[in-house]
């Protein structure tokens, strides 16, 4: 196992909830940028007259050097010179030049909340350098139950939905449904969904974002379901499941919304699940081993859905579909630091786990092929990396986890 240490430097963390924010009733578009830093970031604005970006190289080779340094050392980078200043100093500039030179490196962004105080923030780890930065805080007014809402994400294209929630303490879920781009660095808010809803389940297939189930007000739990065209930013019911469902987990795998019920402690039911495919518009029971083995957090990785077990030693899972059964991966064991509650996401290759205090195990997947000629049946092996969070996370807990391109 490999241990990766990061500095404890981070950007000062803005409270959900500020008080110079003035939100009608509840929630508002965040607070606009300046015009200044709204114009576009093309290459003339960088051209100004005297020394090079970086001496010796031409300006469109030093870009690309000063693109690549980590968020966390902007502050002090954007010292050295007006143009680097320009280039450096705020992220929307920042993240617009990388889109616009074709970067896509992964950012995992963690929605956390502190232990004793219940505030919550999204913290972004850059997966590259392994360092912490934060982004504006959601425009929400109320103390809201973190694990309420629910987040999807298209990471390709650097944009991240968080929907639902509930206040905290009080029977009373959300409609909203707040969206952040990476490239603009801010939220806005989108129009509501059609029902207010808490504790559900929520999935991205062919860029459409499809919620379903939780609870209602007075904590019925929902049998509907609708979808959002981030697009039109319209929502529009779909077909709704058979029964009436609070989500544990889901997955989208092969174009579908895998929704579980999830096992509760001891385990005296089997729990329920559905499955729903949007190109019939109809939602089906789960399979009986899928539903009963999956008692943890599910992430899909290669079209093949894994589990991090919360019951059985944390160990990784994977769904063989051909025998409806779970087979747990080989290699190393989830680190020690990792401890629940925690929260699972995947890009390529790679599945991450982030545990509580903000420790983070990188899973690193291989899939090992018999030979033509050999009976056995694929299987996986995972080998861990952790990252040590800095001392400064020590009381938050992760909630959600979503990894974007940007």
């Amino acid at each position: 196992m490999q241990r990766v240490r990061v500095s404890s430097y981070q950007s000062p963390v803005h409270k959900l909830g500020n008080s110079q924010m003035t939100l009608s009733p509840k929630f508002r578009v965040a607070v606009s940028q300046s015009s200044s830093l709204m114009c576009s970031s093309s290459d003339a604005e960088l051209a100004l007259h005297g020394e090079p970006l970086i001496p010796g190289l031409p300006d469109d080779i030093a870009i690309n050097c000063l693109l690549r340094l980590p968020v966390q050392s902007h502050p002090a980078c954007r010292a050295v010179c007006k143009r680097w200043h320009l280039l450096l100093g705020n992220k929307e500039r920042f993240f617009t030049r990388r889109k616009e030179l074709g970067f896509q490196d992964p950012w995992l962004f963690v929605f956390a909340f502190h232990k004793c105080t219940g505030k919550i923030q999204w913290l972004v780890l850059d997966l590259t350098h392994f360092s912490w930065h934060t982004i504006p805080a959601m425009p929400c007014k109320d103390r809201v139950c973190p694990h309420g809402f629910r987040c999807a994400s298209i990471p390709s294209e650097g944009t991240l939905f968080v929907c639902g929630g509930m206040v905290s303490d009080m029977d009373c879920p959300f409609d909203l449904v707040l969206k952040y781009e990476i490239q603009r660095n801010r939220w806005t808010v989108m129009n509501k969904m059609l029902t207010a809803r808490s504790f559900f389940a929520s999935g991205v297939i062919d860029g459409m974002v499809y919620v379903a189930g939780g609870n209602s007000t007075d904590l019925f739990e929902l049998d509907s379901a609708e979808v959002l065209d981030p697009v039109k930013g319209n929502w529009h019911p779909v077909a709704s499941m058979s029964i009436n469902m609070v989500s544990y987990d889901a997955a989208v795998l092969n174009d579908k919304l895998f929704v579980t019920e999830g096992w509760v402690w001891p385990f005296l039911f089997s729990p329920r699940g559905q499955v729903y495919d949007p190109r019939s518009d109809k939602w089906e029971s789960m399979s009986v081993g899928l539903r009963e083995g999956w008692t943890g957090s599910s992430v899909v990785v290669e079209g093949h859905l894994f589990v991090v077990s919360e019951h059985e030693r944390m160990k990784l899972k994977v769904y063989d579909v051909e025998t409806d059964s779970w087979d747990t991966v080989s290699g190393s064991p989830l680190p020690e630091q990792i401890c629940k509650p925690f929260s699972v996401s995947s890009s390529d290759h790679q599945i991450y786990v982030v545990g509580l205090n903000l420790h983070i195990a990188v899973g690193h997947i291989w899939w090992i092929r018999p030979s033509c000629t050999s009976r056995e049946k694929s299987s996986f092996f995972v080998q861990w990396q952790l990252v040590d969070a800095p001392e400064a996370f020590s009381d938050l807990t992760p909630s959600s986890s979503q990894v974007l391109f940007g």
